[in-house]
């Protein structure tokens, strides 16, 4: 029996130009991946990818297929390098948990691709016809950045880590969150930059349109367990899959609470698939007694294989 590991892959902002252009270079299967998803989506992804520039890269319908490809086609080559590596469950930040579905069988590749850059598309929308922002809350207790975006009117995206949490809304409502933060204890608020307001109502638009595409997907029994974010809980009719994957484009993404789940599990191996290392970083600040291998090109590939290799 091989090492027991959980999947975990990369959300929004962890993109960056070169992504999978050395794992294409040495691996044919992730070079037919690829391949396979500029001919799905009838434009060179994998161009943006390997070349960018930023500005493609970043935006909301390219980036989000990307990590989704860019993901899967790392566990595919670590897969084929260490087949005897045992997933016991999948998870992933914000767009992470689709690509997590799929890894673990509850769509497969096309299905998922297509849904990612549908999803990005609706969100690049919403942002073009709101007026929104985001900012990190550093150092605060949970509390304290409640109180403060609801007298705010704005919203709690994502619960990182302890003591890193983002607010999420209106432009007016995220300067005075960030001007308001240290009155409240918050150690340090710093304002994102980002296209818009992601996990907040300001996304109702997007949250629409994707459930009405996901309506007429068939959705699979995952064959591992896939935490999802708006619930920190695992995921596994259709139903379920269809409700929470529709429910976190406005609602907050419970990372830390999951992954102190998938721990509280017995976990203690996590791989990160996924450019940056920022899965990673915050598994630092959730508990630092687990180990997580982040993975994104062959150098990293290469030296996850040495570990997990007897």
């Amino acid at each position: 029996m091989g090492k027991k590991v959980v999947l975990l892959f990369s959300g929004q902002g962890a993109q960056k130009p070169g992504m999978g252009k050395d794992l294409a270079e040495a691996f044919p299967a992730v070079s037919s991946l690829f391949a396979l998803a500029d001919e799905k989506l009838g434009f060179f992804l994998s161009n943006v990818m390997f070349e960018g520039p930023v500005e493609e890269l970043t935006r909301t319908s390219r980036c989000q297929p990307a990590l989704y490809a860019h993901g899967l086609a790392v566990w595919k080559v670590l897969h084929e390098q260490v087949p005897d590596l045992e997933v016991v469950a999948t998870a992933g930040l914000s767009l992470g948990e689709f690509t997590a579905h799929s890894a673990a069988g509850s769509f497969d590749f096309e299905t998922g691709l297509k849904l990612v850059f549908q999803r990005g598309s609706f969100m690049e929308q919403a942002c073009d016809e709101t007026q929104g922002g985001m900012a990190a809350m550093i150092g605060g207790t949970e509390e304290a950045v409640r109180e403060l975006a609801a007298e705010n009117d704005v919203d709690v995206a994502n619960l990182n880590a302890p003591g890193q949490i983002v607010l999420s809304g209106g432009v007016e409502g995220i300067k005075a969150s960030v001007a308001g933060a240290k009155a409240k204890g918050i150690m340090k608020a710093v304002e994102l930059t980002v296209a818009g307001a992601y996990h907040s109502r300001l996304m109702k638009s997007a949250q629409n349109k994707l459930a009405g595409v996901l309506k007429d997907i068939r959705i699979a029994t995952p064959k591992v367990p896939v935490v999802c974010n708006f619930e920190a809980r695992a995921v596994s009719t259709a139903k379920e899959i269809r409700d929470t994957l529709t429910s976190q484009v406005t609602g907050s993404v419970r990372w830390s609470e999951s992954m102190t789940s998938l721990i509280a599990h017995g976990n203690t191996l996590f791989i990160e698939c996924g450019p940056g290392g920022v899965l990673a970083g915050l598994m630092k600040r959730i508990d630092k007694t687990v180990k997580v291998l982040s993975i994104e090109d062959v150098a990293s590939l290469e030296k996850a294989v040495a570990e997990l290799t007897p």
